[in-house]
C-alpha cells in the first residue's frame, strides 16, 4: 500500500479485477478510452476469462509490481502501470488510467503519477522511465511534462482516430533528472 493525500495506490486482488472489468467493457460512457488508446480496439471477452488472464499476465520486475490500483475512499478509481519495452536494456514504460471522470480534473492523476514515479526510481532498478502516448491525449501530455518528461520521439500521423490521424508521442525522464527534482515528488 502506497498513500496519497486522498486514497492509496494497492496491489490488486479479484474484488478490484472485477472493478477493472466493469470500467473496461461495462460501465455506458466509456470516457477513459476517448483519451487511453482509442485506437486499440479492445475485444470485450467473458469476465471470468478476463479475470484469469488479469491474473496470469502480472508480473513482477524486482519485487516491484507492474500495476497498482488507485483506490479513493475503498473504490477503485483507476491504475497505474508499468511493463517492458526492453529488459535488457532496463526499458520500463508507464502510465495511468483514472477511469472514474468524477476524479478526473482534481489533481489526483498528477499527485498519483508522482508518487509512482518516485517509488519506481527509488526502488532503484531503472534508469529511464517514458510514456507513449498520441498527440490527441492533451491530459497524458501535460501529465508527462508536469511531472518532468520530455518529449523524445514523434511518429507522424501514426495513430487513427474517429478517421483522424494523429502523431504518437514518445516522453521520458532519467534517472539524474528525476534526482535533481525529485524534492517535488513528495507528499
Amino acid at each position: 500500500m502506497i498513500p496519497f493525500s486522498k486514497g492509496e495506490l494497492v496491489t490488486i486482488n479479484d474484488r478490484i479485477l472485477e472493478s477493472i472489468y466493469y470500467w473496461k467493457f461495462e460501465e455506458t460512457h466509456q470516457a477513459a478510452k476517448k483519451w487511453n488508446a482509442p485506437y486499440i480496439n479492445e475485444i470485450k471477452i467473458d469476465k471470468a476469462q478476463f479475470i484469469e488472464q488479469m491474473k496470469q499476465a502480472r508480473y513482477i520486475h524486482n519485487n516491484v509490481e507492474s500495476t497498482l490500483a488507485i483506490m479513493v475512499d475503498n473504490q477503485f478509481i483507476g491504475t497505474v502501470s508499468s511493463y517492458w519495452v526492453d529488459k535488457n536494456t532496463n526499458w520500463l514504460e508507464i502510465g495511468i488510467v483514472i477511469y472514474d471522470s468524477d476524479y478526473w480534473e482534481d489533481g489526483i492523476g498528477t499527485e498519483v503519477f508522482k508518487i509512482w514515479l518516485n517509488y519506481l526510481f527509488e526502488k532503484n532498478f531503472v534508469h529511464r522511465l517514458g510514456i507513449s502516448t498520441w498527440s490527441g491525449n492533451d491530459r497524458m501530455i501535460s501529465l508527462a511534462t508536469k511531472v518532468g518528461m520530455t518529449e523524445e520521439g514523434r511518429i507522424r500521423q501514426a495513430r487513427q482516430v474517429k478517421g483522424e490521424r494523429y502523431d504518437a508521442i514518445k516522453m521520458g525522464i532519467l534517472r539524474h533528472e528525476w534526482e535533481n527534482n525529485k524534492g517535488s515528488y513528495r507528499y
